[in-house]
């Protein structure tokens, strides 16, 4: 099949080329050309901006498109209707944020968020799910049902994540000495939720294979993995056994240690969250959906973070410093 990827140079873009490449299909990008310049072998480079210049994919025709960076609805309409007559399947890479709240569980019809101020272009933690489910309407505005895919993914992890959320376990638990004392967030029973891009990607692509349409939820099943499953496979595949020093959800808020950014992968379990990891993905799974081992995960994440040039392994963008943490520790430990 010929599918068009829009974006495809990042994270789940990259993911999803190297499926469609590996089991046989013609892959296009469509970009601005500026993450990675130069096309990967065997892959079509189109070069432009979805906000502003359409007119090279008025003339190709392919079996799919895959929409990795959708966040605004009037840019996701101006797609649609640029490739409406021109794509045998529209694929849309939305989010689990669109849930108005996860109080309880949520099946693919639970209520969404929304906003007043549907024009913004000011994508951030209050805007990014409402602005997710107004771009999966305005997709099925122009799009029959039977011809669009909308999956909702979960936290998606591994290899290339420029997010460093889940990153940052694996590599700090790896510097940990036996004995050393490691914050981590949360009781070790408490569930957790997160997708290896690989497999979302699989089953994105499986999914354009079998003509799968509809929209699904696409993480890992409610209570597969554990907080405690998670930290203890970050150090057995480290090969260390560090000390843990747990921060709970008033240890965290009196020490100012922000759920999700400070303290990566966690959302303490109560009220409007109470069920945050416990999104429902049965239709998934019957449809095809499989996770990985957690090692896995965990390995691969790992390896491709010592093989970053020192400069990209800092955590700028989520996880603690090593005097923010120090100074927890004294606290708690």
């Amino acid at each position: 099949m010929k599918i068009l990827v829009i974006g495809g140079t990042q994270f789940v873009g990259r993911h999803v080329t190297v499926q469609a490449l590996a089991r046989g299909h013609s892959v296009t990008h469509f970009n601005r050309g500026k993450t990675a310049p130069n096309a990967p072998p065997g892959v079509t480079h189109l070069q432009g901006d979805r906000k502003a210049e359409l007119s090279v994919l008025a003339s190709g025709e392919w079996d799919a498109v895959i929409d990795t960076c959708g966040y605004l609805p009037h840019d996701v309409a101006r797609m649609a209707d640029t490739l409406r007559g021109r794509v045998g399947r529209y694929v849309f890479v939305s989010s689990i944020s669109v849930y108005r709240n996860f109080a309880t569980p949520n099946p693919e019809g639970s209520a969404v968020g929304t906003i007043e101020d549907t024009g913004t272009d000011v994508v951030d933690g209050r805007t990014y799910g409402p602005l997710k489910a107004l771009c999966e309407s305005a997709l099925r505005e122009r799009f029959d049902a039977a011809r669009t895919l909308i999956v909702r993914p979960g936290l998606i992890v591994g290899p290339h994540d420029p997010t460093q959320r889940f990153t940052y376990w694996p590599a700090r638990i790896a510097r940990a000495a036996d004995g050393d004392a490691v914050l981590v967030p949360g009781a070790p029973g408490e569930g957790t939720q997160f997708i290896d891009a690989r497999d979302l990607c699989s089953f994105i692509v499986g999914g354009i294979e079998a003509g799968l349409a509809g929209c699904f939820n696409v993480t890992s099943p409610a209570g597969q993995w554990t907080l405690g499953e998670l930290f203890d496979t970050c150090a057995q595949v480290a090969g260390c056994r560090p000390r843990w020093v747990r921060a709970d959800a008033a240890a965290a808020e009196r020490l100012k240690l922000a759920p999700w950014s400070d303290l990566p992968v966690w959302v303490p379990a109560v009220g409007d969250e109470a069920a945050f990891a416990q999104t429902d993905v049965t239709a998934a799974v019957a449809a095809g959906l499989r996770t990985r081992p957690l090692d896995d995960t965990v390995a691969d994440t790992l390896a491709w973070y010592r093989g970053l040039p020192p400069e990209a392994q800092a955590f700028t963008r989520a996880g603690l410093s090593p005097a923010r943490e120090a100074a927890a520790l004294a606290v708690l430990a």
